[in-house]
């Protein structure tokens, strides 16, 4: 313990700031238990529970640099079968604990590195912790050190740890490769600063949990990756992993547009034909904004919007390329909003055509 935790200590009772003179206390009493004073430990603890300032089952805790997330509305994810098999092995590594509690999910953004991170939070029954690292980089010299060294002090005051995930989303922001000629000295000191407090935080505390995310994992700095037990990859969709998980923003998103009909089965076409479709979180994006701005008056104007953001510009695909493209005459006539008299004449086709 040091002296400036028992002038903290003064200085938040002085302020009536309950909270912070909580987690200050909490730092003291868990030092008297590093060095076996576990009677004091206990004595501590208690006299803040009699102050209603904590509670056994307690988790609640917010620093300047560490926020709680809330997983409440957290449902099942639509996660390809190799990555979920992963997550599941992450799971029982953490329950087994033998103190493999660090892990890095890398991939390309939207594919459900942060919501895969909550989902594991939820199954645990933990509380999930995030960082925010806006209000950790600081263009002072210097600085940014202090509020990583700031950050994990925070961390390391978070009551019930054992309960507890700590997510690290898109740590490149601060963890890029220490030798890459495009770094600036200063994050390159970050990087270093975060190892070594990364080691303090993990030696005074196996339970903790630190689920990480990046989206530049080339860059990634290589002593930094190996803190980490373990390394799931997210860039691990099939064309037909992602029409699946279209289907079901599609069928989540549409109960929320009344009016407007559920055509599954030409939804699916369309994606079926797009030589190449987006990460989940762009997909939903582009499956909610084609229902969102679609014309009131037009049923099947979300159809068109779709194809346009997926294959090409309706407006500049033809009948005749629309029908080489597998769609029927009553498919074409949705997409490009004429009868299908009109389809079928411009079509040279009669009305009997196959439907």
């Amino acid at each position: 313990m040091k002296k400036e935790n028992v002038l903290n200590l003064i200085k938040y009772h002085v302020e009536k700031n309950d909270k912070a003179f909580r987690n200050e206390a909490i730092i003291i009493a868990r030092y008297f238990d590093s060095v076996g004073d576990e009677q004091l430990t206990e004595y501590i603890m208690s006299l803040l529970a009699e102050a209603n300032l904590y509670s056994p089952q307690s988790n609640e805790f917010e620093g300047q640099f560490v926020k709680p997330v809330s997983i409440d509305s957290v449902t099942s994810l639509n996660l390809p079968s190799e990555i979920v098999r992963d997550l599941k092995g992450v799971i029982n590594a953490i329950n087994h604990r033998i103190g493999i509690s660090k892990f890095l999910f890398e991939g390309a953004p939207g594919s459900g590195k942060t919501e895969a991170a909550k989902h594991v939070a939820k199954l645990l029954s933990r509380t999930l912790y995030s960082v925010d690292f806006e209000n950790i980089i600081d263009s002072k010299l210097g600085q940014t050190n202090k509020n990583i060294r700031s950050l994990f002090d925070e961390i390391s005051r978070i009551p019930n740890q054992n309960q507890a995930v700590i997510l690290f989303d898109e740590i490149d922001v601060i963890a890029l490769d220490r030798i890459n000629s495009n770094d600036v000295r200063e994050m390159g000191r970050a990087t270093s600063t975060i190892l070594k407090e990364l080691d303090r935080l993990t030696d005074l505390n196996k339970e903790i949990i630190i689920i990480a995310t990046t989206n530049l994992y080339s860059n990634f700095d290589k002593a930094l990756l190996r803190r980490f037990d373990a390394t799931i990859n997210f860039n691990r969709y099939s064309k037909e992993d992602l029409i699946e998980v279209g289907e079901y923003y599609f069928s989540s998103i549409i109960k929320s547009f009344k009016g407007i009909p559920k055509e599954s089965r030409l939804f699916k076409k369309i994606l079926n034909l797009a030589k190449s479709l987006p990460y989940p979180g762009d997909l939903k994006n582009i499956i909610k904004t084609s229902l969102a701005f679609s014309d009131i008056d037009d049923e099947y104007d979300y159809l068109r919007r779709l194809y346009s953001s997926t294959i090409g510009n309706i407006e500049n695909t033809s009948l005749e390329e629309l029908r080489e493209q597998g769609f029927t005459i009553r498919e074409i006539e949705k997409l490009k909003g004429e009868s299908k008299s009109n389809v079928s004449r411009k079509l040279n086709k009669g009305e009997n055509l196959d439907e």
